[in-house]
């Protein structure tokens, strides 16, 4: 990318992949580089315009401690440290960090003794989150203090030979109110940043970027019906139109109606070439009998590559595959610095395709979240339902089924799942919750409906709101839609007299029940 670009350089925090996203949302592009960096690879970077150092677990004194090549100091831009990164850097530049007397953990009340550039604009006692046991305990005479709280005299920091900050708190995060205004005035006070990442931009370069890349052959992209795989789609039908192919898998796990959605969309909105691969009874006659969760994704993932290689085989001169892997995915699989080549998987994979395919990959979105993704998606013209619509697993209602799989407990989820999606977008709650989902669970209960006994199964309601869905907490849905949803549930769908709500936070509890 030739974008104005901020390194974060993540010593393990938590909050490494929030940074970044906060920093794209100041329309400025950000990376993520593992502490092992190599200078030569920064100073290769075209427009780097700074660099933060995130916050980690780790004391700075530790025999193992996480450290980066303190030439970085030499590259001639501003520098950012957060917690653990304002201590590396403290450190390295002559001063003193040792354990606080006492630990800072949660809110804390910062004073604010110099508003220019880092605080400019920032009220004095503002809230900061804190979350660290050790603290600068004096400072080299390069050093000036920006701000303290009660027990932490170095909260802030500026360096006035080098051009290095550091905060012991997290601007990052939400609980600090204004810390989205300091890290705007790092990125544009001080890093002298324009604003140039713009999703427009970012997709016209994608386009041209695989038109280079395929300039011959044909392209197959795996479709799920979800939002990164429509908007791969998209991007690359864009660049290279009909030489794009599509294959969508029916693995008889889908929600209602959702098969015909995705051909309306591609086949007759975006005139794209689709394939459908109904493999429904494959999945169904594999999974019979089956219950531990484990062996039901292992039976999926194996039937998928069969369905989509059974496909891709009748496809001639078919030389690329497009895949929705997304920045979180790069990260997560341990290859931060960037080569994915080894880690080749369809997005909602449910098993990951083989090597021996043969395929050039083709990644259009490996450098984007998935809110930037939905904002591509927008430009594009893909609709609401598409681009807004909430996370479903790779073994689709599989993993909503506690328990065995059969046609019967297929039919009943799909009702009780289009009841709740519907009565929730009817409330207006799609946009404002992250993702809501029904579970049928393998466990009757007694009841009265028309004045007889009634021995029926439960469904589970599972509503959250997360920012990066490593961690969420339950959506406060209104009673009285709950109740209508409840209502319209065992009233509507045979089989079903009753049902509850998940009020399970992550952690401990995962967000699907499999």
């Amino acid at each position: 990318m030739s974008n104005e670009t901020i390194v974060i350089i993540d010593f393990g925090s938590q909050y490494g992949q929030l940074i970044a996203r906060r920093v794209r949302e100041l329309n400025v592009y950000s990376i993520i580089k593992q502490p092992s960096v190599k200078i030569e690879e920064l100073q290769k970077i075209e427009n780097l315009k700074g660099i933060i150092l995130s916050g980690g677990p780790a004391s700075v004194y530790a025999p193992n401690a996480p450290t980066t090549d303190p030439k970085i100091f030499e590259l001639g831009v501003p520098i950012l440290g957060i917690c653990y990164g304002m201590q590396w850097g403290c450190k390295t530049l002559g001063s003193k960090i040792h354990k606080a007397d006492r630990r800072e953990y949660g809110r804390a009340q910062v004073s604010v003794a110099d508003t220019k550039d880092l605080f400019a604009g920032i009220s004095d006692n503002t809230t900061v989150w804190m979350s660290h046991g050790d603290q600068a305990e004096s400072l080299s005479s390069d050093f000036e203090v920006l701000a303290k709280t009660n027990t932490c005299p170095y909260a802030a920091v500026r360096n006035k030979r080098k051009k290095f900050y550091g905060m012991q708190f997290h601007p990052e995060v939400s609980h600090t109110p204004q810390g989205n205004v300091m890290m705007k005035n790092f990125l544009y006070e001080i890093c002298n940043c324009a604003g140039d990442w713009q999703m427009k931009d970012f997709a016209e370069q994608m386009i041209a970027k695989i038109r280079e890349q395929a300039k011959t052959g044909t392209v197959i992209c795996g479709l799920s019906g979800g939002v990164d795989s429509a908007v791969t789609a998209a991007l690359v039908h864009k660049a290279i139109g009909d030489r794009l192919k599509c294959i969508f898998v029916d693995n008889g796990l889908l929600r209602k109606n959702e098969r015909e959605q995705v051909e309306i969309t591609f086949r007759d909105q975006f005139k794209i070439d689709l394939h459908v691969v109904d493999w429904s009874k494959q999945f169904l006659t594999k999974l019979k009998g089956v219950t531990d969760p484990q062996k039901k994704r292992i039976i999926i993932g194996h039937e998928f590559i069969e369905a989509f290689k059974s496909e891709a085989k009748k496809i001639p001169d078919a030389k690329y595959l497009a895949q929705g892997t997304l920045y979180p995915d790069v990260i997560e699989s341990g290859s931060k610095d960037g080569n994915l080549a080894a880690n080749i998987k369809l997005h909602h994979n449910v098993g990951g395709l083989p090597k021996e395919l043969g395929f050039e990959l083709v990644e259009p979105l490996r450098d984007l979240f998935k809110d930037e993704v939905r904002l591509v998606g927008e430009y594009l013209g893909l609709s609401e339902d598409i681009v807004w619509r909430h996370p479903f697993p790779g073994p689709g209602l599989a993993v909503r089924i506690i328990g065995e799989i059969t046609q019967d407990r297929l039919r009943v989820l799909r009702d009780a799942d289009e009841i709740l999606i519907d009565e929730i977008k009817v409330a207006d709650l799609y946009r404002k919750v992250s993702q809501t989902l029904a579970v049928l669970v393998p466990v009757a209960t007694v009841g009265v409906m028309g004045d007889e006994r009634s021995y029926d199964n439960v469904i589970a309601i599972r509503s959250v709101d997360t920012t990066d869905f490593m961690t969420a907490d339950f959506s406060r849905i209104p009673f009285d839609v709950l109740s209508l949803i409840s209502s319209r549930i065992i009233n509507e769908v045979r089989g079903i007299n009753r049902v509850v709500y998940d009020i399970s936070s992550k952690p401990p509890a995962t967000i699907e029940w499999e």
